[in-house]
């Protein structure tokens, strides 16, 4: 609601009602005062400091912003109160006994102007006591607020958007992570599944021939208690026994039958640490932060890509001594698998990578380097970007480097990469211990 303008210059015969006189008498600053009250934004009022605080005076104002007279509101004992929302009439009446403790006290409600509509008002009021200490009467200043609470609501409403928006973001990454993680498994499952299957072929085989073994040696067996019968010679018994033991070539079978033994039991040590090795890479079960060992992690990940890696390069390993750290140890595993693998794929053959390790003060840090093909200067900007491959359609989603972007930065961490066309690539993954947004270890 405007209020209505006033010159504010030197009046003449004609100025507003409102407007103050030339002259500098008491009588013309209580007629300035009485116009700069009338058009002052807040209403002005005043109450008796009991009862139901019944208003003693109104500035005119009232009507330009409420749509009522002075004398009107004035009048009814009541009108204060029979004006005030019903929601926020309970609230104001249950502390405004306190203004007699506190000497002032500030409220926000809606009033209900003349209109029959609601405008939200700025309440401010004070206790005023005469000399004696004795509750005099309560000035008030009511201002409207309506147009700043309408920003707010707006603004709140704004923010729960944002809120809705960044929750569907976020989400919408963590199915990115677990897209992206997926693929790499998928790519990975092939080889997983040759490794698993050359020890168990072995192993399959070395038992074949173990049971023909065993139905050798049991034949062998037999043929001796059939010539320990019919022949009680001892000569003769000692012939036939050596006789049945060179046909059957038995030093060989006995040899045979413990490399056998020994390749079979290494091979299903093999399956078992690639099936602990996908275990660990993926940490099942555990989704929270917990303290773990990143040279564990790295290990466990060289053994999922193995077969991805070990037709093309050599992996060296200079491990540093690090701490164990605060993290979410498959996210990482994730990271270091994404680095892994697009090494190897950045070596066409007979390249070498390497992995680092170490820590300075409350920081630790891995380092992933290739010999292979480089990254251009002017894609160098780009990798983190989502989606941003340099690699054939149907290589890779681009995503892995953008997603590994995004877990170290959740660990509080940073990427940093170095690289020369023709001579290889190094990221260096740099990690605190205790990573500020986690929260404290158990």
């Amino acid at each position: 609601m405007q209020f209505e303008d006033f010159d504010l210059s030197t009046p003449d015969t004609g100025r507003h009602a409102g407007a103050a006189p030339d002259a500098d008498t008491p009588a013309a600053t209580a007629v300035r005062l009485q116009y700069l009250l009338d058009n002052t934004p807040s209403i002005i009022y005043c109450t008796v400091p009991s009862g139901d605080f019944k208003m003693t005076f109104v500035s005119n104002n009232a009507l330009n912003v409420l749509g009522y007279q002075p004398e009107e509101m004035v009048a009814d004992p009541n009108f204060w109160f029979d004006h005030i929302h019903p929601d926020d009439a309970p609230g104001i009446f249950s502390s405004l006994a306190q203004i007699f403790v506190e000497g002032a006290r500030a409220y926000e409600y809606r009033f209900r102007v003349h209109d029959g509509s609601y405008l939200w008002m700025h309440d401010s009021l004070r206790l005023v006591r005469d000399e004696h200490g004795v509750p005099f009467e309560v000035i008030g200043s009511l201002t409207d607020i309506t147009e700043r609470k309408r920003m707010e609501a707006m603004l709140q409403a704004r923010g729960e958007e944002q809120q809705l928006l960044i929750s569907k973001l976020q989400e919408a990454h963590d199915q990115l992570l677990q897209s992206e993680k997926m693929a790499s498994i998928g790519q990975l499952a092939a080889g997983i599944a040759h490794e698993i299957n050359n020890p168990i072929g072995f192993v399959n085989s070395n038992m074949s021939s173990l049971q023909g073994y065993v139905g050798t040696l049991f034949g062998v067996i037999g043929q001796y208690e059939e010539a320990m019968r019919e022949t009680p010679d001892g000569p003769a018994l000692a012939a036939r026994v050596a006789q049945v033991r060179d046909q059957a070539d038995l030093a060989f079978l006995q040899d045979d039958m413990v490399d056998l033994v020994r390749e079979s039991m290494d091979g299903l040590k093999r399956v078992r640490d690639i099936v602990q090795a996908l275990k660990d890479f993926s940490h099942v079960g555990e989704t929270d932060w917990q303290v773990a060992s990143l040279h564990a992690g790295l290990d466990s990940t060289l053994n999922i890509v193995a077969n991805e890696l070990k037709y093309k390069a050599r992996i060296e390993k200079h491990y540093g001594e690090l701490p164990q750290i605060l993290c979410l140890a498959s996210q990482l595993n994730q990271v270091f698998m994404n680095l892994l693998v697009n090494a190897g794929q950045a070596i066409s053959s007979d390249g070498v990578i390497s992995i680092r390790t170490g820590h300075a003060g409350d920081w630790v840090w891995v380092e992933i380097g290739d010999t292979g093909a480089g990254i251009a200067p002017e894609h160098l900007n780009r990798i983190f970007e989502p989606f941003f491959t340099t690699k054939a359609v149907g290589s890779g989603t681009g995503l892995g480097l953008s997603l590994s972007y995004g877990i170290v930065n959740k660990h509080g961490g940073r990427i940093e990469v170095a690289s020369e066309v023709g001579r290889g690539t190094r990221f260096t993954v740099h990690l605190p211990v205790t990573p500020p947004a986690a929260p404290p270890a158990p």
